[in-house]
């Protein structure tokens, strides 16, 4: 027996050759590294699936032993001698094949994936007919499911659609009942698969080796696969922060359906957004044109353009009619009025390299830092909090390290929501004996996995946490060696924080004192500890206040820097987290170097070639604000739709209808759109190439695989062209070429190259050399802020800015569902997301329901200080009595309608996860009436 460094190994016999497995390696690994295939049916060779034996496709044959054994769960012994394709274990596996095709829909009429896994395997074997009889009945097909066809006549019970839900996604929907010949695939209590509480991650679907499982798109009325793609390409999802790589089938220049590929944030893994929401490229609806709005007609905020019909506000236009007119109105008000009348918003939808040129565009174009995007909307605070008291915007470990956590914390976060994907190592975490902490107002789907669910008042994220502070430094559980080595003012937060008592406390956040005690010396007693949050901590106007308090409990346990330790704030869009860093942010250049720095700034116009302003620029609702007092006249507008995602709309869409000037790019007409003088038609995330940066810091590369319908153009051609209008001699020749000049410009990307992000797919930074892995944690050697010290901040606990009153009863609060994404105008346009969830909803609990005197479905309507707007109950059990929770996707009852827009003092960021709020019962009849 010898060792090396991945531990034990032993020597064996493998068909006549000795061989070495390593520890834990089964025979049919060693064969398959080895170059020798063995069947498998039940056993699938990606990460996450534990081999089950059950199948016996997998025979081989032990020297000295009465009875074949199944090779994907035997694993070998010091000198075993196997033999993997001995005329015993061949005749073996070929009477299981025959089995098992004996039972199985015709191949040439009936088989639901007559390239099937299961038929590959049988051709190899030369096995097409089988000489025994088929079972008497076969289960009726089942498409109750919009997304996913069930045929389980195809079914060999291999399990593996039941391992892909219980362990890999852990959603603990798939199961076997019954006995013997009976026996057969489940959905809940054998209810129809669209009736279940399936979440259509479609795991199973990808696992099925029969097709037994398919996606609907693939299959005709009768269930036969019809779709098969003649090439495919390897890229990133377009939707969430956790950067899951996909694989596009396509047909025909057309998506017909989507695989999950093994990305170090998904493992092969997806949700229904990725695997089933796709042919949002190819809508109707997509802007193929560009357009320019119709002479004499008007603007008006509540003037909304019916994307099926803009030629009541616009017409046709050319590209070079359209670029110029965007271009001369852009410079008409920068000479007539100072760069400072101008603003652009970016995207987080887009890649790393269209926001740096979009940023670079508004400071040396415009001449002014009036450059935002969405993350003022989500995790500004947080990014705030974060560069106060540690020196960087990122997370500071991946959220895999929750594999090394004894602790997890998950607080104003609903990840099995809003990243399914990132939930579900949270969930394994806890399945095998992490203590998963949930904190939450409302008692989310990660609840039953918690070994503790703190769900507390609304809003008062600062009391709750503080009183964990206030016990850890109390009892004197906090980590004295990290405080004085790596932290400053901890003096000034223990002060702080004597006030903040368990039992002064617990009347505010609503947890009982001896909970307080006991998960914050669960927390400051922990080996590894780590700690995410999502927009119920940052989405507050103490939303920064929030974050330091995150902070500082994991600095001062030393939960930082070390394998299952850190912070991560999740981020929201596919590259909020890239369009950060690259400078899409108006106090920060790339990579967060502040502009008002003078000698940084000298640094950037020595680059670039221009002077440049030295005072900070305006954030989301300070630029509308703004063009409301006619201190901003012209925006530029590109993948952004603040019509739908700004707060207090009819203040946001007033301004927008106010600007002199509005161009506006995107993929299709959004109600940002309505407001347009010129309206751009973009690429789709398919159409293009370029990288992007999710929650993990990985950049990771998309690829083109589709081309663009009509006269559309990719985004960096559209921005380059307009940059060039404007007065710059830009003249990029590739994606490749703007990625190498941010790099440059960035420190953090430093050894990651556009030719290593191609090849590799995947980089995380920061990395310490060309050939070496970037680091999934952080801060290992200490904090980088000037003096090496992590800052502790105190904070004061404040309410909420508008709390509820004898007009306004109830608290409103707003965020994601599953199925769809931010404003709606990607996965609305997805088939499969909008008939999954087709309407607006207002989650209530049955209290609620019963003192409205309603039932779950009737119609109601709440309404603010700001707005109001109609749309049926859902009950929600998740939903605590007293409050409301409005999803914001839909136009048709658009939340935001009826946000707040008071702001965070640092991060400035709107209070959306808090108002004041009225409900009422709609009578149906007048409903009707009126629509």
């Amino acid at each position: 027996m010898t060792t090396n460094g991945s531990g034990k190994t032993v020597t064996f016999t493998l068909d006549g050759v000795e061989v070495e497995a390593r520890q834990g390696e089964t025979i049919w690994q060693v064969a398959k590294r080895q170059g020798t295939d063995i069947p498998h049916l039940c056993y699938a060779p990606e990460p996450g699936y534990r081999p089950d034996g059950n199948c016996r496709a997998c025979m081989v044959e032990i020297e000295g032993e009465r009875v074949l054994a199944a090779s994907c769960i035997r694993t070998p012994t010091q000198g075993m001698k196997v033999k993997s394709a001995s005329d015993r274990a061949k005749a073996s596996r070929k009477m299981v094949f025959e089995l098992l095709v004996a039972d199985q829909p015709d191949r040439a009429t009936q088989a639901h994936d007559p390239a099937s896994k299961f038929w590959a395997w049988a051709d190899r074997m030369d096995i097409a007919v089988s000489r025994l009889p088929s079972r008497a009945k076969m289960p009726a097909p089942d498409r109750s499911h919009p997304a996913m066809a069930v045929n389980l006549d195809a079914c060999i019970q291999c399990n593996l659609c039941v391992r892909a839900c219980r362990e890999v996604q852990v959603n603990d929907v798939i199961g076997m009942a019954g006995r013997g010949h009976l026996e057969k695939i489940v959905f809940d209590f054998d209810d129809p698969m669209g009736s279940s509480t399936c979440v259509a991650c479609g795991e199973c679907v990808q696992a099925c080796p029969t097709g037994a499982l398919m996606p609907s798109t693939l299959v005709n009325q009768e269930n036969v696969r019809t779709e098969f793609p003649d090439r495919k390409v390897n890229s990133v999802c377009p939707y969430c922060g956790v950067g899951c790589q996909l694989t596009y089938e396509i047909k025909d220049d057309k998506l017909i359906s989507v695989t999950g590929r093994n990305g170090p944030a998904n493992q092969n893994r997806l949700c229904v957004k990725g695997r089933f929401g796709f042919d949002y490229v190819s809508n109707p609806q997509r802007l193929t044109q560009p357009m320019v709005r119709k002479d004499g007609v008007p603007k008006a905020a509540d003037d909304l353009v019916d994307p099926a019909n803009p030629w009541t506000h616009f017409r046709p236009a050319t590209w070079e009619e359209a670029l110029d007119r965007a271009a001369k109105g852009l410079v008409k008000i920068r000479d007539r009025d100072g760069p400072r009348a101008l603003a652009g918003f970016g995207s987080a939808k887009g890649t790393n390299e269209e926001a740096y040129l979009f940023q670079k565009l508004v400071r040396t174009g415009f001449g002014s830092n009036n450059v935002d995007h969405c993350t003022r909307l989500c995790h500004a605070s947080s990014v705030a909090a974060l560069l106060e008291g540690v020196g960087s915007a990122a997370v500071t470990a991946t959220f895999n390290e929750c594999k090394n956590s004894d602790v997890i914390i998950v607080i104003g976060a609903n990840p099995t929501e809003n990243h399914p994907v990132a939930a579900t190592f949270f969930k394994q975490a806890a399945k095998r004996g992490a203590k998963l902490i949930v904190m939450d107002p409302r008692g989310q789907a990660l609840k039953r996995h918690a070994w503790e669910m703190m769900q507390f008042k609304n809003g008062t994220d600062v009391a709750m946490l503080n009183a964990m502070l206030n016990v850890i430094i109390g009892e004197e559980l906090y980590d004295r060696q990290y405080v004085q080595t790596y932290t400053e003012d901890f003096d000034k937060l223990a002060e702080s924080v004597k006030p903040f008592t368990p039992e002064e406390m617990s009347p505010i956040c609503g947890i009982e004192p001896d909970v307080l005690r006991k998960v914050a010396r669960t927390f400051a007693r922990a080996e590894s500890a780590i700690i995410f949050w999502g927009m119920g901590v940052s989405q507050h106007t103490h939303g920064t206040d929030n974050a330091r308090c995150l902070i500082a409990l994991s600095l001062i346990c030393g939960q930082i820097g070390r394998p299952g330790t850190g912070l991560h704030p999740l981020r929201g869009q596919n590259n909020v987290q890239g369009a950060s860093d690259a400078g899409l942010i108006p106090m920060f250049f790339p990579d967060y170097k502040s502009v008002e720095n003078a000698e940084i700034r000298g640094k950037y116009e020595a680059a670039w070639g221009v002077k440049l302003d030295p005072k900070r620029g305006k954030t989301v609702v300070e630029i509308m604000e703004a063009v409301h007092h006619d201190e901003i006249k012209g925006m530029y507008i590109m993948g952004e739709n603040p019509a739908m995602s700004d707060p207090d709309l009819n203040h946001a869409r007033g301004a927008l209808a106010h600007l002199e000037h509005l161009v506006v790019q995107d993929i299709f007409l959004t109600e940002t759109c309505s407001y347009a003088d010129v309206i751009l038609p973009a690429s789709a995330w398919p159409e293009k190439d370029g990288t992007v940066t999710n929650t993990n810091r990985q950049v990771q590369m998309g690829r083109k695989a589709l081309p663009m319908p009509g006269d559309a153009r990719e985004d960096i051609w559209i921005i380059q062209d307009l940059a060039q209008r404007i007065g710059l001699s830009w003249n990029y020749k590739s994606v490749g070429e703007v990625f190498t000049e941010m790099a440059s410009m960035m420190p953090a990307l430093d050894n990651i190259t556009w030719e290593r992000v191609e090849r590799e797919s995947h980089v995380t930074y920061p990395v310490d050399g060309p050939d070496v892995p970037g680091r999934d944690v952080v801060f290992d050697t200490g904090i980088p802020r000037p003096n090496g010290l992590a800052k502790l901040v105190a904070t004061k606990y404040q309410a909420p800015d508008e709390m509820p009153d004898a007009e306004y009863p109830y608290i409103l609060t707003t965020g994601r569902q599953l199925e769809h994404w931010h404003t709606g105008a990607m996965t609305r346009r997805a088939s499969m997301l909008d008939a999954l969830e087709p309407g607006p909803v207002a989650g209530l609990s049955r209290g609620t329901i019963a003192k409205l005197g309603i039932k779950p479905g009737d119609p109601v309507r709440v309404a603010t200080r700001r707005g109001v707007v109609e749309l049926d109950a859902r009950q929600d059990d998740s939903v605590p009595d007293g409050v409301v929770f409005i999803p914001f996707a839909y136009v048709e009852a658009a939340a935001n309608l009826l946000t707040n827009p008071k702001l965070d003092p640092f991060g400035k960021i709107p209070e959306f996860k808090y108002c004041a709020a009225k409900v009422e019962a709609v009578d149906p009849a007048s409903r009707i009436a009126a629509e």
